[in-house]
């Protein structure tokens, strides 16, 4: 005797279906924004710094991403579901959500229901992930503000430019929740790119995207290689030390720092002539610079993993991001890149080609459905 065929989604947890059966027909939007490197002049865009004496950074994004997505709701509940960290958060319909612990998540939902919803909440289910750890010194944090921002805006058909999105993201972490660190990352993720960025005084903010050709492309990823040191760690100390001692007129920082911009401009014109050899060797020295400005930049681990990488080939090597643990890049001869990956990960690190992007965030909407 035939069986009845089995209900549709009948597999389906039955709160899942109820959730489906109680959604309002709505588009679901996604974002997603661009990691990246920071290839010199990181640390000059913190406000004791750029304030004073303007900053500069090179940097460049690659193809590791945050990502977000919105749903609408129809139960009035706001849930917040952060599936890298393997966390999820339920709150009920407010425009402040002061008991979330995803501060990030919270920040960006507060701001952009005060700033562009009138202060009414909204009931929306947000869903986020990273290519990479938090603290991993590839700007995840603020990728992932940038991330959230867009889909916000694209929900809330509030299109903003790219300055508009990387300020608000700064204001977001630096102000809103009081969170220290630079400007680079929010820049570099909502433009996306090789980019020179200036950070002068007052706050201003100059974004200059390089351009080159596609064989300088080529060449770089050719010879970089990036390994995480398997500590993510958060760049909150770091930050902190290396503006007490600019605030306390450390002439060693000061001095780390000058270096940093300096070798930001001069780190451009080798990407721009497709010079490597320069590259590497501005890489070394501000990597050099970077260690006088604050004491925690480098440890054990990060010198035992340069050590490996140089006895395989690499002929220079810095930390992205504040340091102190995180990823490190470095760069190698194209003919030894492959033997240096095989022979870091055969002893236990993890080491990657890199792929550089010329993309920054961007937003999109699914077809409205169940």
């Amino acid at each position: 005797m035939d069986q009845p065929a089995p209900a549709p989604h009948a597999d389906l947890p039955e709160r899942r279906l109820a959730e489906r059966r109680a959604a309002p027909r709505a588009p679901v939007v996604r974002a997603r924004a661009p990691l990246r490197l920071g290839l010199a002049g990181g640390g000059t865009d913190l406000p004791g710094y750029a304030e004073t004496f303007g900053g500069a950074v090179l940097n460049a994004t690659i193809d590791r991403y945050a990502f977000a997505s919105l749903r609408p709701r129809a139960d009035g509940r706001i849930v917040f579901d952060a599936c890298d960290l393997d966390r999820e958060e339920t709150h009920a319909l407010a425009p402040l959500l002061p008991a979330s612990a995803l501060a990030l998540h919270r920040g960006v939902y507060e701001r952009m229901v005060r700033d562009f919803h009138r202060g009414e909440p909204l009931a929306v289910t947000v869903t986020t992930s990273v290519d990479a750890p938090l603290g991993s010194g590839l700007g995840s944090s603020s990728a992932l503000v940038v991330a959230l921002i867009e889909a916000y805006a694209a929900y809330l058909d509030h299109p903003l430019g790219r300055y508009e999105v990387a300020h608000l993201a700064h204001e977001i972490e630096r102000k809103d929740l009081g969170l220290a660190g630079g400007q680079q990352d929010q820049y570099s993720a909502a433009f996306g790119g090789i980019n020179y960025i200036e950070f002068l005084q007052g706050g201003r903010v100059i974004v200059n995207p390089l351009r080159y050709a596609s064989a300088v492309v080529n060449e770089l990823e050719s010879s970089l290689v990036v390994c995480f040191s398997g500590q993510s760690r958060s760049s909150d100390s770091i930050i902190r030390q290396q503006t007490e001692r600019l605030g306390a007129g450390s002439a060693e920082a000061l001095e780390g720092m000058h270096q940093l911009r300096h070798d930001a401009a001069e780190m451009k014109q080798a990407v721009l002539l497709g010079d490597v050899d320069a590259f590497a060797a501005i890489l070394e020295r501000s990597w050099l610079a970077k260690k006088r400005t604050a004491a925690a930049i480098s440890n054990p681990r990060i010198e035992a993993l340069e050590a490996m990488a140089r006895a395989n080939g690499a002929i220079a090597a810095k930390v992205s991001g504040a340091g102190g643990g995180g990823f490190l890049m470095f760069v190698v001869p194209t003919e030894r890149r492959y033997r240096l990956i095989a022979a870091m990960n055969a002893n236990g690190a993890e080491a990657y080609p890199v792929k550089l992007t010329e993309r920054g965030s961007e937003s999109w909407t699914l077809p409205a459905r169940r």
